[in-house]
């Protein structure tokens, strides 16, 4: 722990590590909670069902939007102030939600829950000031693990609410859940200065804003829209245009809100670029899994499950994430970051091939979900560490938020090309049309090809040379200056 993170604690790094996690959690059960509802939203919320989309979308969007935007006040502002600010915005949200009975009320509760990932990074930037060099490769394994665990507990137990009870209650207990967070988050973490004596770069917020709404919006509503369609391909046009002079305007900015050139080092850009389709690997298959497990028996290839058991079937493979962190760590400790990522990918792609080869029984997927699983969270782990190895921590906040950013950007494309998969290639089946089974070995495919391509980038990734710019660090000190002793520095729907 740093000399002025000691000052300031008021608990030991592995309870620190605990808070940040549940504050993880927390961020991961307001994406997940909301999807067993999403067919029965439109009747709830007495809106059509291209309006209750949104949803979903403006979720996405926030949290887009939030996450640079939250590391970078973490570097000026400090950590904790960031993290509870995140916290309190998810929590009030999801208390909007639970009084909500119309879409209006519902879109800003959800807008607030988008806020909540912008906790992440932030977390992760802070195991580097609070947790000796040893320890903190398996802290941020652990952090990065809850996006699954979010998954194994929130399908299952927002089904099992909505099967028995009143909807509103998911909401609720989230909110309950909220609360006790932030008051660990307020109690237990150390309260440490920003790094960054740096102003706020409100106009590059939001440039990168703007921009993002557009391509996300474009992404997101292009299956409902057309992909050729006016308003799809100018959302997508106009958001890669917003983000090319948003990075002009960056380049040459004093105290900007991203620091592109150091975006562009190739340890950096590399992990981003693996980030997007380690992202795109790890939605793909919660979007088609799920809906092969719930197609009616009589469709020739569908396994008949109910929403609750979907859940279940999807759960473990989220809970090994978590099981696997301190392997995680471990690894990245042994054997290095990129080695470690590599591995990640290749058993991601692994699980994919299981996916496609044995796709015929809830017992296969499960076995291929758990794989694929595995791959994602061993690859997550690593992927904070390479940035933060290549990045000054007056600047690690923004960095891994940037990354975070590409892991989002990844489940976007994803949520997009599977949706195009899954309705460009259907049977009809009664009076609806359901996705054929080639539609879902397309999907699987699509999963195996992309992390054959996330492997050959990650390949590419430079190891780190501690030569170049190393800081100077005591492992009692992680993240702050010291002349005594150099090594490389240590190491988340």
């Amino acid at each position: 722990m740093s000399a002025t993170a000691r000052r300031h604690a008021v608990a030991g790094p592995g309870t620190v590590v605990v808070v940040l996690c549940l504050g993880g959690l927390t961020a991961a059960l307001t994406q997940t909670m909301v999807i067993p509802l999403q067919s029965d939203l439109p009747r709830l919320l007495h809106a059509s069902a291209s309006d209750t989309a949104w949803v979903v979308t403006i979720t996405l969007l926030c949290a887009a939007i939030a996450v640079p935007i939250a590391g970078r006040v973490a570097d000026i502002a400090g950590k904790r102030r960031v993290l509870t600010g995140t916290l309190a915005a998810s929590t009030a949200g999801s208390l909007v939600c639970a009084m909500s009975d119309s879409l209006p009320p519902m879109l800003v509760g959800r807008g607030l829950h988008g806020v909540a990932f912008g906790f992440i990074p932030v977390a992760v930037a802070m195991i580097r000031e609070v947790v000796p060099a040893s320890r903190a490769a398996t802290g941020i394994a652990a952090i990065s693990a809850t996006f699954g665990v979010g998954a194994a507990i929130g399908l299952p137990l927002s089904a099992w609410i909505v099967e028995i009870g009143d909807w509103h209650l998911a909401f609720w207990g989230l909110a309950a859940v909220g609360v006790v967070v932030l008051i660990a988050v307020i109690t237990v973490l150390p309260g440490v200065e920003g790094r960054s004596s740096g102003r706020f770069d409100l106009v590059g917020a939001l440039g990168l804003a703007l921009g993002l709404s557009l391509l996300i919006v474009g992404m997101s509503k292009g299956s409902a829209w057309g992909w050729d369609s006016g308003r799809t391909l100018g959302s997508l046009v106009l958001g890669l245009l917003t983000i090319g002079l948003w990075v002009l305007m960056e380049l040459r900015t004093e105290e900007p809100l991203v620091d592109v050139r150091g975006s562009a080092e190739l340890p950096v850009m590399l992990t981003n670029v693996a980030g997007i389709a380690v992202g795109v690997c790890m939605m793909a298959h919660f979007i088609a899994v799920p809906q092969l497990l719930m197609l009616p028996v009589a469709t020739g290839h569908g396994l008949g499950q109910t929403i609750l058991h979907t859940g279940l079937w999807m759960a473990p493979g989220g809970l090994v994430m978590m099981f696997l962190a301190p392997v995680s760590g471990r690894l990245i400790n042994t054997v290095g970051a990129k080695a470690t990522l590599m591995l990640g990918i290749a058993v991601i792609g692994v699980g994919y091939a299981v996916a496609l080869g044995l796709m015929t029984t809830p017992r296969h997927l499960l076995i291929a979900s758990a794989v694929i699983s595995t791959g994602v969270g061993i690859g997550y782990a690593a992927m904070p560490t390479l940035i933060l190895d290549a990045t000054p921590p007056s600047k690690a906040g923004s960095a891994v938020g940037v990354n975070t950013l590409m892991r989002l950007v990844g489940t976007t494309i994803a949520s997009a090309a599977m949706g195009a998969v899954l309705t460009g290639s259907t049977q009809t089946f009664g009076t609806v049309d359901v996705p054929t089974e080639g539609a879902f070995q397309l999907c699987f495919l699509i999963g195996a090809l992309t992390a054959a391509v996330a492997l050959g980038i990650a390949a590419l990734v430079p190891r780190h040379d501690a030569a170049k710019g190393a800081l100077a660090l005591t492992e009692d000190s992680v993240g702050v200056p010291n002349q005594a002793t150099t090594f490389d520095l240590p190491p988340s729907y």
